[in-house]
């Protein structure tokens, strides 16, 4: 089983339409099982194409995409989770192309107000692979030392929900370099880092430098984590989309793993 999370930074990218090209042309190469994806926006102003999906919908047009490079197996998930910069809807999205057999959202903030950047939702989603459903979560978490949205409350609700074989993927705004925060909050709760059980792994890193939410964080980080909450074989744990293992894409890199 192949899995990829990448929070995408959709639309503050320069040559975005390339980039999404370039990001379908990957899954059809790798045939990602599951793909949880982050910071997957939309333009407020723009004309809906179908439900609450937009023209501009970055997994929209991702998928259509992959439509064009003749790959018809996969689906997608969104929500909608808070107002970007002002003109963006900011969601998440799961694509797979495996059989969706359950869908919920929920947010784990105190806030579940749309205009409000710190309000954090979650989508979850049971797939059905090799006759096994398994339940997937896309994430993007809040700050450790956030007072107005206390990060222990997030991670207490999304643990919450955790109730059999599930993978927690996405941005945990949390550096797993530094310890006793965060990472070692979410660690302390069961979860599994599959990057510290992976066989085969490289150094982690998923931004280097300063970005927007670390103004002023310089030093290399490892934001973005998949975990599990059982024992699996982890083959291995790769960084991609950083220049070394295919182009850069976001401010963001991808994490990939392979469950054996």
């Amino acid at each position: 089983m192949k899995l990829l999370t990448l929070n995408c930074h959709s639309w503050m990218e320069e040559n975005q339409l390339e980039k999404i090209r370039y990001l379908a042309e990957t899954i059809k190469e790798k045939q990602y099982d599951v793909i949880a994806l982050q910071e997957v926006s939309q333009g407020i102003q723009k004309k809906i194409v179908s439900e609450d999906i937009k023209e501009d919908n970055f997994i929209y047009l991702l998928n259509k995409e992959l439509n064009n490079l003749g790959e018809f197996n996969y689906k997608y998930v969104w929500d909608f989770s808070h107002i970007g910069y002002d003109i963006y809807e900011e969601g998440l999205s799961i694509l797979t192309r495996h059989k969706i057999k359950d869908i919920e959202s929920f947010y784990i903030t105190k806030s579940s107000e749309k205009t409000f950047y710190k309000s954090r939702k979650i989508i979850k989603c049971t797939i059905v692979i090799e006759n096994k459903s398994i339940d997937f979560f896309t994430c993007h978490l809040g700050w450790w030392n956030d007072e107005s949205e206390p990060f222990k409350y997030q991670v207490d609700n999304l643990v919450s929900k955790i109730n059999k074989l599930s993978f927690i993927m996405g941005d945990i705004n949390n550096n797993a370099f530094i310890r006793n925060e965060g990472y070692d909050y979410l660690l302390n709760k069961g979860l599994i880092d599959t990057y510290n059980i992976a066989l085969d792994k490289d150094s982690g890193i998923t931004v280097q430098g300063e970005i927007a939410g670390w103004e002023g964080k310089r030093e290399s980080k490892r934001l973005d984590i998949i975990f599990t909450n059982e024992s699996v074989n982890v083959k291995k744990s790769n960084i991609i989309f950083n220049d070394i293992n295919k182009n850069i894409i976001s401010d963001h890199y991808g994490v990939e793993v392979e469950i054996i």
